[in-house]
């Protein structure tokens, strides 16, 4: 079984075009999943949720989608606001109803984040600012009690990332498909991939293998225009982040 993994769309119309175009010239996948924060931003939510319907991936809600959804426009972030104004009543319905987990065949596990938490990270800690990977005992206690997958696939950091546990768990995540470097300040700190490109990831699951094969896959797109279009709508920050991978200089 192959399955197509994308994560942190965040309303890239323009990026999540050239995924699915790179996707369909590797003759697709039996599977695509979709970890969530689907249109938080300053760029083509509407679009962006135009795509996802007629993609019918399987999707699992992103605390960005969750925030979308159900919070008031005064007590939302600029990019929650942005796409909130963007797209209809009907996608906020769509994003509030996405389940938190999907088992997508027995022993593959999605989350957003880690299976009990939609903003927590699952691989990473924050150190000196920045995102790097944790230790093994950290993550585990983070997956919590989960038993019955052998393959677990998360997002939120936008951190293209595998790891394999001792108890021989396999731990994915494909990167950001649309938003390649953003600074948080809970606490404050970065994550940046160093490039442009689009992320995501394809693993190919043969019958009875231990391990699956594993492709993190990084696509061109024109970045310059999703730049552009953030400019526009007032967020330098995120045009620069588009532009090079890196957090705006402090």
């Amino acid at each position: 079984m192959k399955i197509a993994i994308i994560a942190d769309i965040h309303g890239n119309a323009l990026a999540l075009d050239a995924v699915l175009a790179d996707l369909k010239r590797r003759a697709g996948a039996d599977m695509v999943v979709n970890l969530g924060d689907c249109v938080s931003g300053p760029l083509w939510p509407r679009e962006t949720m135009g795509i996802l319907h007629q993609l019918g991936a399987t999707t699992v809600r992103g605390n960005h989608d969750r925030q979308v959804a159900t919070l008031t426009r005064e007590t939302m972030n600029a990019s929650d606001s942005f796409a909130v104004q963007e797209i209809t009543a009907a996608d906020r319905a769509w994003l509030a109803a996405l389940p938190q987990t999907v088992m997508l065949t027995p022993g593959i596990l999605a989350c957003h984040a880690t299976p009990d938490d939609d903003a927590t990270y699952l691989l990473e800690r924050i150190e000196n600012g920045g995102l790097v990977r944790d230790d093994e005992a950290a993550i585990s206690t983070r997956l919590g009690t989960i038993n019955t997958a052998n393959i677990v696939l998360t997002g939120h950091s936008h951190r293209p990332d595998m790891l394999r546990t001792q108890n021989g768990m396999t731990i994915i995540n494909p990167g950001s498909v649309g938003c390649p470097a953003y600074e948080d300040d809970a606490p404050a700190h970065v994550s940046e991939s160093a490039t442009p490109h689009a992320r995501y990831a394809i693993i190919d699951i043969a019958e009875d293998a231990d391990l699956p094969d594993v492709q993190f896959i990084a696509v061109a797109y024109d970045h310059e225009k999703a730049a552009k279009r953030a400019e526009e709508n007032g967020r330098n920050d995120w045009a620069y982040a588009l532009r090079t991978g890196y957090a705006t200089p402090a």
